[in-house]
């Protein structure tokens, strides 16, 4: 199914659940519709790179919407396959196509630079809020023990 939201009310990202075992959502609201995504936290940090690195083309955004909070439903519609990302510049726009795993769904969703930089902050404060890396693999520290590959099990990683 395809689902566009050309002049979104609300973007909303959030997760569900502990530290280590986080459910990354992505709500989009257009009047009464709602779409829900699943996404993964190396999706949504490639995503809000990618719009801190080109908002600056459309030039300074103005007021940023600051509630990018999840409402409370937070059942998906689908998980996130591949999201592909363009600057239209006649628009002013930054459009965002997220397609589904199974490529089944797709969403088109166009943002405002104002909309656009909320989320790309909103996204990365999510993404610092989780668990530190390892400072010898790069895969996150568990607080209950972490197996480093580097390491080959011998020692545990310094921190």
């Amino acid at each position: 199914m395809n689902y566009e939201f050309d002049t979104p009310d609300k973007i909303m990202v959030g997760v569900r659940g502990e530290v280590g075992n986080r459910l990354f959502l992505l709500q989009v609201r257009q009047e009464r519709r709602l779409l829900i995504i699943k996404c993964e936290k190396q999706q949504l940090a490639a995503l809000a790179t990618w719009i801190s690195d080109v908002v600056g083309e459309l030039g300074r955004p103005g007021h940023l919407p600051d509630d990018l909070t999840l409402e409370p439903e937070y059942q998906p519609d689908f998980a996130a396959g591949d999201i592909t990302v363009a600057i239209d510049t006649e628009a002013q726009e930054i459009v965002v196509v997220i397609e589904s795993a199974d490529e089944a769904d797709r969403l088109s969703l166009s943002l405002t630079k104002e909309w656009a930089g909320a989320l790309a902050i909103a996204i990365t404060r999510l993404v610092e809020a989780g668990r530190p890396p390892c400072p010898l693999c790069g895969l996150p520290l568990d607080p209950k023990g972490h197996d480093c590959p580097r390491t080959n099990g011998h020692r545990p990683p310094t921190r």
